[in-house]
C-alpha cells in the first residue's frame, strides 16, 4: 500500500511540473498574453489533464509572479508595466555585472568558446529571432552558471523567464536584438571592468528598448 501510494504522489508530481514547464514556456514565448484571463477548466483542456496540476502548476506560477490569482474565478496573467520593466531591469544588471566581471577573471579558453558557441546564432546571415532569444537567454544564464553563485544564479533564471517574455513581445514589434560580442571580448582579454561596463550597457540599451515600447 505504501508503495502504491508512494508511485502515486510521484506521477501526480511529475504531472504538476509538466503543466508547470508548460504554462511557464507558454507565457515566455507570449502565447498566453500579458492581461489574459485563464481558467482552470480551459487550461486543463489545453494541458491534457485534470484541473489538480493545473490548479497546483498555476499556484506556482503566481508565487513567480507570472499570474494573479482571482478567488473563484481563475487567473489572469500579470500585465507588464514600465514601472516593473525598470526594476526588472535594474534588479538583473545587479546580477549580470556581477557575474561578467567574476568570469572575466578566471575565464579559460574553453569557457569562452562556449559562449561565442551560445551566441554564434547572431551571425548567421539568415538570423532566426526565435533562436536569437533562445541563445540569449543561455548566454547570460551560463556565464551566471561559470561565475559560480548559486544564488545569482536561482534568481537569474527566474529574471530571465521574464526577460525572454519581453525580448518576445518587443521582437514581435520592432525586429532586432542587442548582440553580446562587447562582453564577450572584456571577458577573453581578462579585462573585468570592462566586462561589468559592457554589461551595464547591454542591460541598459535593452532597457531603454523595452521602455520605447511599452510606455508608446
Amino acid at each position: 500500500m505504501a508503495i502504491a501510494i508512494a508511485r502515486a504522489k510521484s506521477r501526480i508530481e511529475g504531472e504538476v511540473e509538466r503543466v508547470y514547464r508548460l504554462l511557464r514556456e507558454w507565457l515566455i514565448t507570449a502565447q498566453i498574453p500579458p492581461g489574459e484571463f485563464l481558467s482552470e477548466a480551459v487550461l486543463a483542456h489545453k494541458c491534457k489533464t485534470s484541473r489538480t496540476p493545473v490548479r497546483e502548476a498555476c499556484s506556482r506560477l503566481a508565487q513567480d509572479k507570472w499570474l494573479l490569482l482571482i478567488p473563484r474565478k481563475g487567473y489572469l496573467v500579470k500585465p507588464i508595466t514600465v514601472r516593473e520593466i525598470v526594476e526588472l531591469y535594474e534588479y538583473r544588471k545587479l546580477l549580470e555585472c556581477f557575474s561578467a566581471e567574476k568570469v572575466a577573471q578566471t575565464a579559460t579558453h574553453e569557457q569562452v568558446a562556449q559562449l561565442k558557441g551560445i551566441v554564434a546564432v547572431e551571425s548567421s546571415s539568415l538570423p532566426d529571432l526565435d533562436a536569437i532569444l533562445v541563445a540569449n537567454e543561455a548566454f547570460h544564464l551560463r556565464l551566471a552558471e561559470m561565475a559560480g553563485n548559486q544564488r545569482v544564479i536561482d534568481q537569474l533564471r527566474l529574471t530571465l523567464g521574464y526577460v525572454r517574455r519581453l525580448d518576445t513581445l518587443c521582437t514581435q514589434t520592432v525586429p532586432g536584438w542587442i548582440g553580446h560580442r562587447e562582453i564577450i571580448r572584456a571577458i577573453e582579454a581578462h579585462k573585468y571592468g570592462e566586462a561589468r561596463k559592457a554589461m551595464a550597457t547591454h542591460i541598459e540599451l535593452s532597457l531603454d528598448k523595452m521602455i520605447r515600447l511599452f510606455s508608446s
